[in-house]
């Protein structure tokens, strides 16, 4: 092989090289994965039982904001799955008194001291009343709760009834 040739060669495989480069960082990532969302407001537990202790699958749902950031709870919403499948239920809202005079359906009460007043703040606890048997001991539920108006996703957490 000539000089030349090699040379020519050279500063092909070069070019190539520095185009493959440069399309790197100019096409969009494909992510196969969902993107991890902050856990800062995290489901605390879940209880099963009534007030006097009979197991009724009485569904409440206690949620800690164990972040360091407060949230305006009027201006978040939740959504909550079930072993992979969404909940038949809707929050529209996180504050108590905004709460009541949504239509809440699968919902009984939203109480605590992360929904009384404006904001959430940190180390506050909010607690759902769901539907009896909205969920039963072992299912895998999955919290998400995002801002209005944009639905920008602000925390997801997974937990085993």
């Amino acid at each position: 092989m000539s000089p030349v040739i090699a040379e020519i060669l050279m500063i092909g495989i070069v070019m190539i090289l520095a185009i493959i480069v440069l399309l790197l960082f100019k096409l969009p990532s494909f992510y196969f994965f969902e993107a991890e969302a902050p856990s800062s407001l995290q489901i605390m537990g879940v209880y099963h039982e009534n007030e006097y202790g009979y197991l009724n699958y009485d569904s409440r749902v206690i949620l800690v904001n164990k972040g360091v950031d407060k949230y305006e709870n009027g201006e978040l919403y939740a959504a909550f799955y079930r072993n992979g499948e969404m909940v038949p239920c809707k929050i529209e809202t996180m504050n108590g008194n905004e709460f009541i005079s949504t239509h809440h359906d699968g919902v009984q009460t939203l109480g605590g001291s992360g929904c009384r007043g404006d904001f959430w703040n940190p180390n506050e606890k909010i607690a759902i009343d769901f539907t009896d048997l909205t969920f039963r001991p072992g299912d895998e539920i999955k919290m998400e709760i995002f801002r209005k108006p944009s639905k920008n996703l602000i925390s997801r957490h997974l937990y085993t009834a």
